[in-house]
């Protein structure tokens, strides 16, 4: 890095907020040309069964209406199951759009009418007439739950639980107190302000280019190449910006394919975007049915651990989560059984959501270990420092590092914890009961192989980019923070690109690790570039820093100096005139240690305090308060880090009192498929979040930063949860906690 550190660590404005608020950051769906065309998707009305007929006549007699797409007249396209499978994909056969007359769930995409303008294919759309030959369905996983097995194929980077350890009915048989429960958690969906949309530019020679809604531009790109048959110097794919995913922009949807399939045969520009109601069409967090059993001696030390978890999945893709192994990490525990198993039903595969698997599983957990703790009349804090974990019992692995203890130390402190009155109903202000609640919280802390590409040129500009994805976690700015420290400029003078096929490889932004990963990749290019231009100053025809050893040049304020003698410089301007050139360009690859990542294991961790209010009589809950204590590794920009956790906590509080994609079973179909009915917070439900970020030295990448993406939901719900109960002494543990439930 430069010598002079400036940005990293300071809180920094978005250097993408201009654009966001002024409305000049344009999405995949924005994107014009002239003669541009419309699709709009007809989805199956059933959830299994075979096309018998599709009747697009009059649609087709639509003025404005230029074709109508069904699996009867789709192009030739790619016919095996690898040419769909895409970065991230589970084991299965992947869904393939317009593939033949099957029905595998309610919603699928059985038609595309394509018109001049978004009127007239909606309206072609309506006059579409299909019939069906139904078939039984299944789309509730309870009733699957006896048919539900061990994934025989693992999913590539989803760990499976590790083997048995001890044995745990032995020392449940022996343990001073034992809880057993089922915790439930219903289907969510994503929903974020972007709806899912491509649009593709025919360019009138056989090349395409695709804005398309996406958290990796070379995951869609190499699924068109690979399903359609296109050379990748054919195919640009961009996504500058992306309007809220939470992982559903991980896989590419099937609009991509759609929109691309009609730009090729009609040799023209396509656009397709999903309506609100086609954004339940596709992934989502599955329902998932855990059972924990735990059991400790009188001091509260865990004896007996078991934790088995059962989740949803499609009849066609084996999607896997990693629920359940959060239970061998978190605690120390010498008799751990951990299972997972997936149910298929009728409907699409689920889909990765913001932390996939953890807030599931450490809902369970965790809230089971506040039940043990009233079961021994302990602190429910008190009971997770006894049983404090130094080493991740799953793989015997010290920790890189670990300041969770301090996080239970910041957060009781900044909370007021001491002050809680253990017995449930005993605080209450007027008509509504208090009560507080606490979780811990763990995700992983990853880094990817990731390539940037950094050019500086003789007016001092620098460019840095890659083709990972900015998915509104400030990335943007985080890399312009970076590159502006290594070469000792200021960040107005650096521009980072993101998105684009063009640029650099990069992985799919997702998982928390994208600040590890893309900024190591700038860091490790900018330093290369930065030695470069270092020689080229020193080497410089009658150079005042010829013979200067390079441990005592710095770079900044685009010159490059003595650093005991500021006066000695060379201007990065004249390095570059003197060596013949208007520019230096670098490529780089960053790659995790690989040594280190064998030895060692690598958490973000939190712990998350919750106040919530209970009206007695109505059953209203609101959540009033929010401490979350979140160790992290180094935070490179505590202002959009502290946004990130915020945000964390918000998903956590619907989760935990709103959020459920409801299923008639009937039908085999979500019901309430908007945002009038599916229940989201909004401002009014969001009250007091504070944020405090623990001092945390990880040495596990050079940058020493953790993932911020995931680790604000993990514990939130849980600790809503314990929270209500101790509100209102009565345990409610399916989520969302609906008054309904309450009452």
């Amino acid at each position: 890095m430069s010598d002079t550190t400036t940005y990293i660590g300071t809180p920094r404005s978005r250097v993408d907020g201009q654009a966001k608020v002024c409305g000049t950051a344009r999405y995949a769906g924005e994107f014009g040309i002239d003669g541009l065309l419309h699709g709009y998707v007809v989805s199956s009305s059933v959830a299994r069964g075979r096309i018998v007929a599709i009747d697009a006549q009059a649609a087709e007699a639509m003025p404005g209406v230029v074709k109508v797409f069904t699996h009867a007249n789709r192009p030739e396209v790619a016919g095996t199951d690898a040419a769909f499978q895409d970065e991230v994909h589970p084991p299965g056969s992947p869904f393939r759009p317009f593939f033949n007359d099957r029905i595998l769930y309610s919603g699928q995409p059985v038609a595309l009418v394509v018109g001049e303008s978004f009127e007239a294919a909606r309206d072609g759309a309506s006059l579409i007439r299909v019939s069906y030959d139904q078939e039984p369905h299944e789309t509730d996983v309870k009733r699957r739950r006896g048919e539900a097995y061990d994934p025989p194929e693992k999913r590539n980077g989803i760990p499976p639980p590790p083997p048995p350890k001890g044995d745990v009915d032995g020392a449940l048989a022996t343990a001073a107190a034992r809880i057993e429960h089922e915790y439930r958690i219903s289907s969510e969906h994503h929903n974020p302000m972007e709806p899912h949309a491509t649009t593709v530019f025919w360019d009138g020679g056989g090349a395409i280019t695709v804005h398309d809604k996406i958290q990796g531009v070379l995951n869609s790109q190499t699924y068109i190449t690979n399903v359609f048959g296109l050379p990748a110097d054919k195919v640009r794919v961009l996504s500058p910006y992306v309007g809220g995913a939470f992982g559903s922009g991980l896989r590419p949807q099937y609009q991509l394919f759609l929109a691309v399939m009609a730009a090729l045969e009609l040799q023209r520009s396509v656009r397709v975007v999903l309506t609100r109601d086609q954004m339940f069409t596709f992934g989502y967090r599955p329902e998932t049915i855990n059972t924990v059993t735990l059991g400790a001696d009188a001091s509260g030390k865990l004896q007996a651990l078991r934790h088995e978890a059962i989740a949803a999945t499609s009849t066609f893709e084996d999607y896997q989560e990693p629920v359940v192994n959060w239970s061998g990490m978190l605690y120390a525990c010498d008799n751990v059984e951990l299972g997972y198993r997936i149910a298929k039903v009728d409907t699409y595969t689920p889909a990765d959501m913001r932390a996939p698997g953890a807030p599931l599983g450490l809902f369970a957990l965790e809230s089971a270990m506040d039940e043990l703790a009233y079961a021994l009349g302990m602190d429910p804090l008190e009971l997770r420092l006894v049983n404090y974990a130094e080493r991740d019992g799953n793989e015997g692995k010290p920790f890189a590092s670990k300041a969770l203890r301090e996080a239970y130390r910041l957060g009781a402190e900044r909370f007021g914890w001491s002050r809680r009155q253990a017995e449930p109903r005993s605080m209450r202000a007027g008509r509504e009961l208090i009560g507080w609640g606490m979780a811990s919280g763990a995700w992983e802390a990853m880094m990817m192989p990731t390539t940037a590409r950094a050019v500086l040129t003789a007016d001092g500009k620098l460019e840095v980019g890659t083709a990972s994805a900015d998915i509104g976690t400030g990335t943007y700015t985080i890399l312009t923070q970076i590159a502006a420290d290594a070469l000792g400029l200021p960040m107005s003078d650096v521009t980072a690109h993101l998105g684009d096929s063009k640029l650099p490889k990069s992985p799919v932004e997702g998982g928390s690790w994208g600040a590890a990963s893309a900024g190591n990749a700038v860091r490790v290019v900018c330093e290369k570039l930065r030695a470069t231009l270092l020689d080229m100053a020193r080497s410089a025809e009658h150079s005042p820093l010829a013979n200067v050893p390079v441990e005592r040049i710095v770079v900044r304020g685009g010159r490059i100096e003595r650093a005991d003698d500021a006066s000695r410089f060379v201007a990065i301007a004249d390095a570059l005139r003197g060596a013949g050139i208007d520019r230096i360009e670098e490529e780089e690859t960053s790659e995790p240690d690989a040594e280190a990542q064998e030895k060692l294991a690598s958490y973000t961790h939190s712990a998350v305090f919750a106040e919530v209010r209970v009206d007695e009589d109505l059953g209203v809950i609101r959540v009033t308060r929010v401490v979350d204590a979140v160790a992290a590794g180094r935070i490179l920009n505590p202002k959009t880090a502290r946004s990130q956790i915020i945000g964390g906590v918000t998903f956590g509080i619907g989760m935990a009192l709103a959020e459920e994609s409801m299923t008639d079973h009937t039908f085999g179909r979500f019901m309430n498929h908007n945002l009038a009915e599916y229940h989201i917070p909004v401002n009014a439900d969001i009250h007091d979040i504070e944020v405090v970020f623990v001092d945390e030295t990880d040495t596990t990448n050079a940058l020493g930063v953790k993932g911020l993406g995931e680790i604000g939901v993990v514990g939130t719900a849980a600790a809503i949860a314990n929270a209500i109960y101790h509100a209102t002494g009565k345990r409610v543990r399916d989520l969302p906690i609906t008054i309904d439930r309450l009452l």
